[in-house]
């Protein structure tokens, strides 16, 4: 993070600090796996005769690049998405080159976002067909960072149309709660029976901005939990503020933390950046 602000909500440690437990971990959540144990993979992305599609999205906090990006390349390669949400891109000078760089580096191409949009961004495969994009720019709270979405309709195969929205929201509690309400009228506004909304939340499952989040939409780790729960802080995960969560009609095959995937290295997730990423398996119906 580039940024301290008071939050009623709590959602960030200081620095080497965790609020709960003497070893800095929810004593009521369950220890994250340790090792690079096995895990079975989600489902490969493929369109069904029916036109119905299913669709691999990752969603994860980069921190501007600025720790290692080869790790960070080779995790999310060995994920393999469709879709990439990207939390915290390159948003300053020559941000258009590193996002250049992340697309040569993952297979995916720049879609929308990255400073335009103050920092989310989305990324795909050549799998994906962009319908539309849009970046929205929140209103600004004097003193604290200006927050947006990135947004694009995506299309897979001949009928398969997602919308989706990238978030990073506020560190402020009264502030991110407005700002879910807003992610949650961009969605309606995208004018597709099928969303998305993948991001950096600032706030845990049971907080206001979450809860009013997951309300709307479906949780996609307590769908189908797959992986890990925990998303931050890299190095001694300890709260899920992450997330990937889906409207109502869109299956959810897996969602969680890729941790054990097979080609992502423990080592690597710390070093890539101080966030988990979550991948998510989606079944996309086919729209009308």
């Amino acid at each position: 993070m580039t940024q301290r602000e008071e939050d009623t909500g709590g959602a960030r440690p200081a620095p080497g600090r965790h609020p709960r437990g003497t070893h800095g971990r929810d004593s009521t959540a369950p220890p994250e796996p340790a090792g690079p144990e096995f895990l079975a993979d989600l489902p490969a992305s493929r369109t069904a005769p029916d036109g119905s599609a299913v669709v691999r999205l990752l969603s994860y906090n980069v921190r501007s690049l600025r720790d290692d990006r080869g790790a960070l390349a080779r995790v999310i390669r060995a994920c393999a998405p469709d879709v990439l949400c990207v939390q915290e891109a390159p948003r300053f000078f020559r941000w258009r080159k590193h996002a250049a760089w992340l697309g040569r580096a993952t297979g995916t191409y720049y879609v929308t976002g990255g400073a335009t949009a103050t920092g989310p961004m989305i990324m795909a495969r050549l799998r994906a067909t962009v319908e539309r994009t849009e970046d929205v720019l929140l209103p600004l709270t004097p003193g604290l960072h200006r927050r947006g979405f990135a947004t694009a309709v995506l299309r897979f195969g001949p009928a398969a149309r997602l919308g989706v929205l990238s978030c990073h929201l506020s560190l402020r509690a009264s502030e991110r709660y407005a700002q879910a309400g807003m992610a949650l009228d961009q969605l309606k506004a995208m004018g597709v029976p099928h969303t998305v909304l993948a991001g950096d939340l600032n706030d845990r499952p049971g907080g206001r901005a979450f809860t009013r989040l997951s309300t709307a939409l479906r949780d996609g780790w307590r769908v189908a939990p797959w992986g890990a729960e925990h998303t931050a802080m890299a190095d001694r995960p300890w709260q899920r503020i992450d997330a990937v969560l889906a409207s109502q009609g869109v299956e959810v095959l897996g969602c969680g933390v890729p941790f054990g995937l097979p080609g992502v290295q423990p080592d690597d997730l710390r070093a890539a950046t101080d966030h988990l990423p979550v991948l998510a398996a989606l079944r996309v119906p086919p729209s009308a």
